[in-house]
């Protein structure tokens, strides 16, 4: 059985959630989980302090949190394993530093989102914040692996310093998406802020919303794409929306950061 904690009103504080994990969860009494102490500011506060506490019908690796949890921060961080659901809004840095497992958002997501995967998918249903699939402040490479899906839009430096794995936002995206890419696949259905691709070394930034406006550090190249593009359009035409018919439209390739030795592509479907 899963455990669902509801959150009884929010938090006049952020609330760090970091350490409610379904594999530390498991084998515990509904008593012990109420017990567990809850970071808030500086202090130390028990769980039902903030949240009631029962079994659902799921698997028993999975966890749920109820309610608006925009104020709660850090879930699902460093998640192995399972399946967490966040019924709501959720705060910043969920799914950080996740290898496995999924972790679905009914909400939006606030700042950070997904930044420094490995692997793993984290689905959000609504918005994510600026710094999604980036690096944490400090740190110099951001996502190495799994999948972060988003439905709505995406803020500003969306997927920075990215080495691999897969980002996909239904909607538009802010400034410098796909900023110092390394490598991996960024997918955008909607419209790119200004300076997209800035500074990108390598990987794949696709636009499906209206043209960037053109930026010096990219040119079009006269190369016979048609083979990669389909392998491309193909495996990203599941995920539905304005990807599903990737495969039926044909792309121009543009390469750049210029300034970065020109490895990486600005993909714009046609």
């Amino acid at each position: 059985m899963s455990w669902v904690l509801s959150l009884m009103q929010p938090p006049p504080l952020r609330l760090d959630l970091r350490s409610l994990l379904p594999a530390k969860l498991a084998g515990l009494s509904p008593a012990a989980v109420e017990t567990l102490p809850l970071w808030q500011g500086r202090q130390a506060l028990p769980l039902a302090e903030f949240f009631t506490v029962a079994r659902g019908d799921g698997p028993d690796d999975s966890l749920v949190f109820e309610g608006d949890c925009s104020r709660c921060d850090r879930i699902g961080w460093q998640l192995q394993a399972g399946r967490i659901e966040v019924h709501g809004d959720a705060g910043d840095l969920v799914g950080t530093g996740m290898g496995g497992g999924e972790i679905v958002i009914d909400g939006s997501a606030g700042l950070l989102a997904g930044c420094e995967m490995q692997g793993g998918r984290l689905t959000v249903l609504g918005d994510v914040g600026d710094f999604a699939a980036a690096p944490l402040p400090g740190s110099m490479e951001g996502v190495k692996g799994g999948v972060l899906l988003v439905h709505g839009r995406a803020g500003a430096r969306l997927a920075d310093r990215m080495r691999r794995g897969l980002v996909l936002v239904h909607g538009g995206a802010g400034d410098f998406t796909a900023s110092r890419l390394v490598a991996g696949t960024v997918a955008v259905g909607g419209a790119l802020g200004a300076h997209p691709g800035f500074h990108m070394r390598r990987g794949t930034l696709l636009c499906l919303g209206a043209a960037p406006a053109a930026s010096p550090g990219f040119i079009e190249t006269r190369h016979d794409a048609g083979v990669i593009w389909q392998l491309l359009a193909r495996s990203l035409a599941p995920y539905g929306g304005a990807f599903a018919g990737l495969p039926s439209r044909r792309a121009r390739r543009l390469a750049g950061d210029l300034a970065m030795g020109g490895r990486g592509e600005l993909l714009l479907p046609a």
